[in-house]
């Protein structure tokens, strides 16, 4: 593991957004969904992909509030370019577990 010091974490930005659109992302290597999240007032919506296809539903993810990182250079995914990074934890069996606030908050909120 390689270690970071506080002033490098200092400039990870991470804040809460809802998940307001879900669509199948077909142009993927790896099944995924593309994500618009709003992150609030000063921030707005942003777009991602995710790898989260098999522990949620389109249905499941609308209005979900998720950790997000936010200030990332874009990443281009094939023809999507994704602006913001969800963020996760791997199980064993490898599918993802959404990183999620356990109380509603206001998006945009800044990590603490």
């Amino acid at each position: 593991m390689k270690k970071i010091n506080w002033n490098e974490f200092q400039k990870v930005e991470i804040r809460v957004g809802t998940i307001i659109e879900v669509k199948n992302f077909p142009e993927a290597i790896k099944f995924a969904y593309k994500l618009k999240i709003d992150l609030g007032i000063g921030i707005g919506i942003k777009q991602t992909s995710a790898q989260i296809t098999d522990l949620y539903s389109k249905k499941d993810l609308i209005g979900k509030q998720v950790i997000v990182v936010v200030n990332l250079l874009p990443k281009k995914i094939g023809p999507f370019s994704s602006n913001c990074l969800v963020t996760g934890f791997y199980r064993k069996d490898h599918t993802v577990v959404l990183a999620v606030p356990d109380k509603k908050i206001i998006n945009g909120s800044l990590f603490a």
